[in-house]
């Protein structure tokens, strides 16, 4: 008798191999390999295939057709409105037909929430199936009701996949929405729901028939304990528009980013504010995340971030204090965190701070994730700030990146970062100093009321870190 072949599979990037490895080869983590359990043979009858794929029931194309780059031309995309402004602009202009889309986060932050609401609105021709391997029909007839929808969607209340597909077959939907993706399993597959295996033929399997038929699918996705899309790497590859929620469950703001976008840009973010009926897109979404901001108050500084094509003002906020613990903690939120640890060494030895026995926690306003390496120089004032307990001058934007030796260098569309600001009561703007003579051309070149907005503006520019701090701060020269 032939011995059993095994194949493993990596639970972050999905990397397969013939035998389990300490250390995956493609993405670097460690025991992360699992066993996938085996496949069923296929049937004996040659009409027959795999129902993940059910070939014999939706109509691909048999046959690869190979064409040269200048004869490929150009694909007219449909997109189909959500019915809700914001959602669009993160779709890039809408739902385009035959598409998949991944909505992620945390437990009870709005995935459900917003998809029934979009459900409610969207404007394309033909039915919305709405497919729960999580709730009962009765559950989610609660939660209509309580958010006040009106139209009469399709409720199908199953997780198994050749019963769903089927359900697609006979309903032609122009929307499907699965909740959630863990949930769904194949029977021709071995396995639970939410293995490596089943996660990744029924999702193929929900690509052929959204590409095939037109037919636009969103489904939930669970994440881990670490923040990152629970299931293999490969299905973020696998689908063509990634949205994720951040922010606070239990607070009253939410942030849709478009992680991933194969239909437009990615980055792009929206505000909802999540009340009685359900998520509402906030207005003044720049104002917002630095809405009530202490004034006079150490630790607390003003900076620009880019996100897709906006420049967003936020607050970031720094406590320094002394540590009770053998090991001082190092703690962040919304900024790298390996990043800031590097800026806490450049401060501790260009500033003389100490601090080696000094808590240190750094935190952006309003739940945002930052990784735009401009808002360096404004961590680093904060820090400083709450170090020394003096308040950075009020209405004061501090924008720019940090290099090892404490030198501060130029980022990018400085010109869009300031303009924004102005539009808040920005009075001071600390910006790298490389940047003065391209900036002061640009706001020459202005007119109008954008030309305007800088007359009263001070605009501070600084080259190094060590001799700059003392003009930040309320009663420096």
């Amino acid at each position: 008798m032939a011995k059993k072949k095994s194949t493993f599979y990596c639970k972050e990037c999905g990397y397969e191999s013939t035998g389990w490895l300490g250390k995956c080869p493609g993405c670097g983590q460690f025991n992360t390999f699992v066993e996938a359990p085996d496949e069923k043979p296929a049937s004996s009858n040659p009409k027959s295939e795999s129902p993940v794929y059910k070939a014999n029931t939706f109509s691909w194309t048999d046959s690869a057709v190979t064409l040269r780059l200048k004869d490929a031309g150009k694909e007219n995309y449909v997109r189909e409105s959500t019915g809700i402004p914001v959602l669009d602009q993160l779709f890039g202009g809408g739902i385009t037909r035959g598409s998949l889309t991944l909505v992620v986060g945390e437990p009870g932050i709005g995935k459900s929430t917003i998809l029934l609401q979009l459900a409610d609105s969207f404007k394309g021709d033909g039915e919305v199936l709405y497919v729960s391997g999580e709730e009962s029909p009765a559950q989610i007839g609660m939660r209509a009701s309580r958010l006040g929808i009106s139209r009469d969607i399709l409720i199908c209340g199953e997780t198994r996949f050749e019963v769903i597909a089927e359900e697609i077959k006979k309903n032609k939907p122009a929307l499907c929405i699965i909740d959630s993706m863990q949930t769904l399993y194949s029977e021709e597959i071995t396995g639970t729901p939410g293995s490596v295996t089943q996660t990744r033929e029924v999702t193929a399997g929900l690509i052929r028939i959204a590409k095939t038929n037109g037919i636009s699918i969103i489904m939930v996705g669970h994440i881990t304990k670490e923040g990152s899309i629970a299931g293999p790497k490969t299905i973020e590859h696998m689908v063509d528009t990634v949205l994720t929620f951040e922010g606070d469950s239990t607070g009253g703001y939410r942030i849709l980013r478009s992680a991933k976008n194969r239909f437009g840009k990615s980055n792009e973010l929206a505000f909802f504010e999540m009340g009685d009926k359900g998520l509402k897109p906030v207005a003044s979404s720049k104002a917002l995340l630095v809405a009530g901001r202490p004034i006079n108050s150490p630790g607390s500084v003003l900076t620009s971030v880019l996100e897709g094509n906006e420049a967003l003002t936020c607050e970031v906020q720094a406590l320094v204090a002394e540590s009770a613990y053998p090991t001082p903690q190092r703690m962040t939120s919304g900024p790298d965190r390996n990043r800031v640890m590097m800026l806490l060494a450049v401060c501790d030895k260009v500033q003389k701070l100490n601090l080696s026995s000094c808590d240190c926690f750094v935190n952006i306003i309003g739940g945002l994730k930052v990784s735009d390496p401009a808002s360096d120089l404004a961590i680093c004032a904060a820090i400083v700030s709450s170090a020394r307990n003096v308040p950075v001058k009020p209405n004061t934007l501090i924008i720019g990146e940090v290099g090892l030796s404490g030198e501060v260098r130029p980022v990018t569309r400085i010109l869009k970062r300031c303009l924004e600001a102005v539009k808040l009561g920005i009075t001071t703007i600390v910006l790298p100093g490389s940047c003065e003579n391209g900036l002061e051309k640009e706001i020459s070149d202005l007119s109008g009321a954008d030309r305007a907005g800088f007359d009263n503006i001070t605009r501070l520019y600084i080259d190094n870190i060590k001799d700059s701090f003392d003009m930040l701060f309320t009663g420096g020269k």
